[in-house]
């Protein structure tokens, strides 16, 4: 019999079908892109094939917009929208508008165009987040902007449009609906119970352990029980912070390991699918927010999105969280060799411009 779940958080509902399941390995991956890395313009030594950079990490020395960097952030070249001018808030009749201010930056997070998020070492994968949060940071002293979505596309089913590993990062000067939805349903929450949502989602589901994937110091990896797709897995600090950009060198260094189970969990269990993952945090212009609690949505690719799903707002999911979660946790994962010292963030060599 199939079941309805509701989300505790936006109060969406979902379908999880279990007539519909199909076993893990019977999900097919999309075919490999063919793009030969000489035309990539995210690998070393094609730097300008791109705008120039924003920040690089790179050791003391290099120069800019050259080889030798390990992480390079750039301009998207067709931004979604431009950082130059004034918001012009308007209106139109019932219509609100305003010009498209905000960033839209590219995160080149290897030199290797061969390598993915999952086959990065974890001390290549911390840098990758430092660099996410260096940008917030930097981002969120324009007052122009309230809002940063970092989010990655692997495979074409999932919308990348370049195979070479790169993030995005997105600033916008509204903040999102899905972000207002969250934090609404949150902030009841808090008012009812008087406590955070994902807190108290981080207790249940350890307690419980049927959905968790992956349990350490900081964080814990679960698939939440209304799970919109087949493996979806949340990722959530078990320490209360809003604000994804406020994350300590300890939450990073776990966080680096978290990250890199989880993806190669993913990609071992299920033939190296298209995904998406996107980093939820809270608007730049609110303080730390007691019913708000940052965390990252990885989401495989493995069902389409269609008709009835559009119209009613309904997702309907063939794998239950607690089969996939089960299934997660035996995929077994080793851990590459962390570089030493020369790697270390504080000794690294970094370049900061303006946009």
């Amino acid at each position: 019999m199939p079941e309805l779940r509701k989300d505790p958080i936006v109060g969406r509902w979902v379908i999880i079908a279990h007539e519909r399941a199909k076993r893990p390995h019977d999900f097919k991956a999309d075919a490999p892109s063919t793009q030969a890395p000489a035309l990539c313009p995210f690998c070393e030594g094609q730097e300008d094939k791109t705008p120039p950079e924003i920040l690089a990490y790179r050791p003391f020395g290099s120069r800019p917009n050259g080889p030798g960097w390990r992480v390079r952030v750039v301009p998207n070249r067709f931004p979604a929208l431009k950082i130059e001018g004034n918001l012009q808030k308007r209106g139109d009749g019932i219509y609100d508008l305003m010009a498209g201010i905000g960033a839209h930056e590219v995160i080149i997070e290897c030199p290797d165009h061969h390598s993915s998020m999952a086959t990065l070492r974890e001390d290549q994968i911390r840098e990758v987040l430092w660099v996410y949060r260096d940008r917030l940071v930097d981002l969120k002293k324009d007052q122009r902007l309230v809002h940063g979505v970092l989010f990655k596309n692997v495979g074409a089913a999932g919308g990348a449009s370049l195979e070479h590993t790169h993030s995005q990062l997105i600033v916008t000067p509204i903040v999102p609906i899905s972000v207002w939805e969250e934090m609404t349903g949150a902030l009841e929450f808090y008012h009812y119970r008087g406590r955070c949502i994902y807190c108290d989602m981080v207790h249940q589901e350890l307690a419980s352990e049927k959905r968790i994937v992956l349990d350490s110091d900081h964080f814990t990896a679960f698939c939440p029980f209304a799970s919109r797709f087949p493996f979806e897995t949340w990722i959530l600090p078990k320490t209360h912070s809003s604000h994804f950009e406020n994350i300590p060198k300890p939450g990073v260094d776990d966080l680096g390991h978290v990250l890199h189970q989880v993806l190669n969990k993913l990609e071992l269990a299920l033939d190296n699918p298209a995904y998406n993952y996107i980093i939820h945090t809270a608007p730049f212009d609110h303080g730390e927010l007691p019913h708000y609690h940052w965390h990252i949505e990885v989401i495989p690719r493995l069902t389409r999105v269609a008709g009835f799903e559009w119209g009613s707002g309904f997702y309907i999911n063939p794998v239950p969280p607690e089969d996939a979660a089960g299934f997660l946790r035996e995929v077994e994962v080793t851990s590459a060799p962390a570089i030493p010292a020369a790697l270390d963030r504080r000794t690294a060599g970094r370049r900061l411009a303006s946009v």
